[in-house]
């Protein structure tokens, strides 16, 4: 018997089919207009976009310009690209440009989608940001993109990290601006350090699009964008503390999987006082409970876990001597991240490499909070209906899934659960090699570097050839993806599995021609891609024969997202594939978040040796396994933004009272407001309200005017004068500081005091900001221990770091009015002095300038080498010359690019 709700759907249709149906009038008037567009020169479309551009001026909405706009920027991506977007990429485009995430599968061309609701919000004046997952990303579709809105009068840029300013100050002038979302984050914070608006790279906030949207809102939702600098080096604690950890023995600590967490028991506590006395970290008498050992059980903690709970070539690994972190999502590295309280400390001392100093926060923001800045924020993916909720509860998007060009002739096939690892991996190798037979290519997901190695010795020993593709291989990624969809071919592939790469069935034919320009330069390119594009189409029939491409995964993610993204690979656009997931009771997500009742129903039908049970309900019980990891990992988040949003609320304050310092010519009359609101302070402070005379303490209040004002003025006399009040007294120290204020201009000049009020008010607020931080990340790391008491951290935090934030503006008013009394003409020397040492400080918060380039000879290039095609370049060292042959060394050439 069918339920209400699928009687209602029946007849009403879903929520998501009313939203794709209510788009079909809008995609088929700009199909109306099509051949309109065909009919204008190259120049006229520039011409449209000037009319456009004037028409959203003239007072029309952009909803009003849209039809015109999206057939005009179809037409420019037909002339310059090739492509004519179908149908359902306009649509997507136009749930982007009315703010949604428009889910769409993989090879439905959300790279173009992208392009439409970008020239639309771009004919406004303000900048549309588009932001991708890395850098070989933004640049590619930069570039590519790029001759789309060129042919319609626009100016692409991108960003990346450590270009040169003036670069970076070109690329965000540009109409739309492609980069990655820890650059975009990176600039923000990096903008609110600095003292001139002309120096600022984001001057407004109006649209982003985020590709990989789940990937970039979600998944790195957790980790805090952070601008630090460093502190004193502790590496002989860390080696210390390290040392003591092999000693201490299993029933000594306790791990919770789940929670990732890991605590030292009773017994371990007792050993580890004892251990601590011995090594000398403990002064005689001194408990692991007293406040002075606070630090040191922070460290020891911090190396249990390390030692306990992340795992090399899991969690991180180790490149050069360093300690480069692991996407869990993605698969790929992290190069620059570093874990803080720390513990990235701790995992050097473990591994035995170089310890770099812990950092101090100067500036700190989270993708959440830096993404709701936009006017307006949307989003594209291939897998976002699984975290609708998420979305709009803390971004308010809603999610549109966009239906596909061509049905999806994929068939998913149901788990297939074994006994143990060994008998899965058996039957795993059995079904690639009868693939291989066929010549079915072969996608092997796996959830870590380890696995994707220990599964491509087995197909070794198997003798079967194959690509890997993990955070090791990462520079050949384009390539091996590429590749990965050809006859016969298997590649093992983490999670990072190409995301904003297709797999194409028979290869990719641009990567063939370029590679056979590249082997014989003095050929017709014109036959050569006829030539190449013949078998490619012959070998992509042969594939399509063999059932096109076979995703096999090793482990269910403990998201289903990641799942569907390792399924979207194959089926895109209609061809046929097939996808199936091979797990064991031994898997994490088996052992950890597994349905006891699971295994118990495994166990009992007593599955023989390489016997796997293959049942819808498994599928169904893994599901809610997984939906009950996403909702805790939700809650997680959920819990990061509440406490962030109160210091968010904060950072926008102190931020937007730092625009409005640099925006004004003139902050005289900010600095006087806070010296009067000092004098105030300080004389109801010495001079209570409604007390007498002989109560007031008038030589504290003179010894206290002279600190914070350097005036010596006869306050005790003032206030034993008949018939003088407190009034009275404000009113006179008033007069005198503003005098002496007064004074101040003549000496130094106007324009000379008008900006050094501005660069104290600047710099006090900076500093100011910084001490908050720390302090807020204290009081963080200890709120939690309250709700023992039965209170509730997270409003003690909110009423706690309140108070600290009125206590830094009334410092700062203090800190402000004391430096600007205090100050005198300088002889010129002095002068110099200081303005050496206000531009040492200001360099010291840019990007690192890139290292000066030695004197270089260039010579040829390397055989082979495509300038834009990245899968010729080999895999040179960063260090070693780029194999362009300019000379230079591959991270100042074509290595910053990828």
């Amino acid at each position: 018997m069918l339920g209400l709700g699928t009687i209602a759907k029946k007849v009403f249709g879903t929520p998501n089919d009313r939203k794709i149906k209510a788009t079909r009038p809008l995609v088929e008037s700009i199909n109306a207009l099509e051949p309109e567009f065909e009919a204008l020169s190259d120049d006229a479309l520039i011409s449209k976009t000037q009319e456009l551009r004037d028409r959203f001026a003239g007072g029309e909405s952009l909803d009003d310009l849209l039809q015109e706009a999206f057939a005009n920027c179809r037409e420019a991506a037909r002339r310059t690209l090739g492509l004519r977007a179908f149908d359902t990429q306009l649509m997507g485009g136009i749930f982007l440009h009315q703010g949604n995430i428009a889910e769409m599968k993989t090879g439905e061309g959300k790279t173009l989608v992208a392009t439409f609701p970008a020239y639309l919000n771009a004919l406004s004046g303000e900048s549309v940001h588009v932001v991708t997952v890395n850098e070989y990303l933004a640049k590619r579709d930069s570039e590519w993109m790029g001759k789309v809105f060129s042919a319609l009068g626009m100016r692409t840029g991108c960003i990346y990290s450590n270009m040169p300013n003036e670069e970076k100050l070109e690329a965000y002038s540009s109409d739309i601006v492609y980069g990655t979302n820890n650059e975009f984050g990176f600039d923000y914070l990096r903008d609110n350090m600095k003292s001139e608006l002309s120096q600022l790279f984001q001057k407004h906030h109006s649209f982003a699009i985020v590709d990989e949207v789940d990937s970039i809102l979600i998944d790195e939702a957790r980790t805090p964008l952070i601008i630090s600098g460093p502190s004193q080096d502790r590496s002989d604690l860390y080696i210390t503390i390290n040392d003591l950890i092999p000693s201490i023995q299993d029933d000594h600590y306790e791990i919770d999987e789940k929670q990732r967490a890991v605590n030292f028991t009773d017994e371990g506590n007792e050993f580890l006082e004892e251990k601590l006395h011995e090594a000398g970290l403990l002064d005689e008498g001194q408990s692991l409970y007293d406040p002075e050992s606070t630090t040191i059980v922070h460290h020891v903690n911090q190396a249990l876990r390390a030692q306990k709970l992340f795992q090399k070539d899991k969690d991180y690994i180790v490149r050069d001597g360093n300690v480069v972190l692991i996407d869990e999502f993605t698969g790929r590295m992290m190069p620059g991240r570093r874990l803080s309280d720390g513990l990235h400390q701790a995992i050097e001392a473990k591994e035995g490499v170089s310890i770099q100093p812990e950092n101090v926060t100067l500036a700190s923001v989270t993708f959440q909070n830096y993404f709701r800045l936009y006017d307006k924020l949307s989003g594209m993916t291939g897998t976002a209906a699984t975290e609708a909720e998420e979305f709009q509860e803390i971004y308010g998007l809603g999610v549109v899934e966009v239906p596909t060009h061509k049905p999806i002739a994929r068939v998913d096939e149901d788990d297939k659960v074994y006994s143990s690892v060994r008998e899965k991996y058996n039957a795993m190798i059995d079904e690639i090699k009868k693939a291989n037979e066929k010549g079915q290519p072969v996608l092997v997901g796996t959830t870590s570097i380890e696995k994707s190695e220990q599964l491509s010795q087995l197909l070794t020993q198997a003798g079967i050839a194959h690509n890997v593709l993990n955070a090791r291989q990462h520079e050949q990624e384009a390539q091996i993806i590429a590749e990965a969809g050809k006859l016969g071919a298997v590649t093992i592939a983490t999670n990072m599995a190409g995301r904003g790469t297709d797999i194409q069935l028979g290869g990719n034919v641009e990567l063939k021609v370029l590679q056979a320009l590249a082997e014989n330069p003095e050929a017709d390119p014109e036959q050569l891609r006829a030539e190449e594009e013949a078998r490619h189409a012959e070998e992509k029939q042969k594939v399509i024969e063999a059932g096109g491409l076979y995703v096999l995964a090793s482990e269910r993610h403990e998201s289903r997202r990641i799942d569907n993204q390792l399924r979207g690979r194959s089926g895109r656009q209609g061809d046929p594939g097939r996808t199936a997931f091979y797990l064991s009771l031994e898997d994490d997500l088996m052992r950890i978040f597994g349905s006891e009742r699971l295994d118990k129903v495994l166990k009992t039908l007593g599955m023989k040796e390489g016997e796997a049970i293959i049942h819808p309900w498994v599928n169904k019980s893994l599901e809610r396994a997984q939906a009950k990891v996403e909702g805790r990992n939700f809650d997680m988040r959920k819990q990061i933004l509440k406490f962030d949003d109160v210091m968010n609320d904060q950072r926008k304050l102190i931020f937007n009272q730092r625009r409005e310092i640099m925006a004004a010519d003139d902050v005289s009359e900010i600095s006087t407001d806070m010296r009067h609101q000092v004098i105030d302070d300080l004389v109801t402070t010495y001079l209570p309200p409604n007390t007498y005379a002989d109560q007031w303490d008038t030589e504290g209040l003179h010894e206290a005017v002279k600190e914070q004002l350097s005036l010596d003025v006869p306050v005790v006399d003032w206030a034993n004068e008949e018939g003088v009040d407190d009034e009275h007294i404000i009113e006179r120290l008033t007069k005198a500081s503003d005098e002496m204020m007064a004074k101040k201009a003549v000496d130094f000049g106007p324009d000379t005091m008008r900006n050094i009020e501005k660069q104290v008010l600047l710099n006090t607020i900076d500093t100011k900001w910084r001490e908050h931080l720390l302090t807020l990340e204290h009081l963080r790391s200890v709120v939690g221990f309250r709700g023992y008491a039965q209170r509730d951290p997270l409003n003690e935090y909110k009423n706690e770091s309140f108070q600290l934030f009125e206590n830094l503006l009334d410092s700062l008013r203090q800190d402000v009015t004391r430096d600007l009394s205090r100050i005198q003409p300088l002889t010129e020397e002095q002068q110099r002095e200081i303005m050496a040492q206000m531009a040492a400080q200001q360099a010291s918060l840019q990007p690192p300038a890139p290292e000066p380039e030695p004197e270089v000879q260039p010579g040829e290039a390397a055989p082979g080498f495509v300038e834009d095609d990245p899968s010729t370049w080999g895999s040179p060292g960063r260090n070693e010359k780029c194999p362009c042959g300019s000379g230079k060394k591959f991270k100042h050439c074509h290595g910053r690019l990828v």
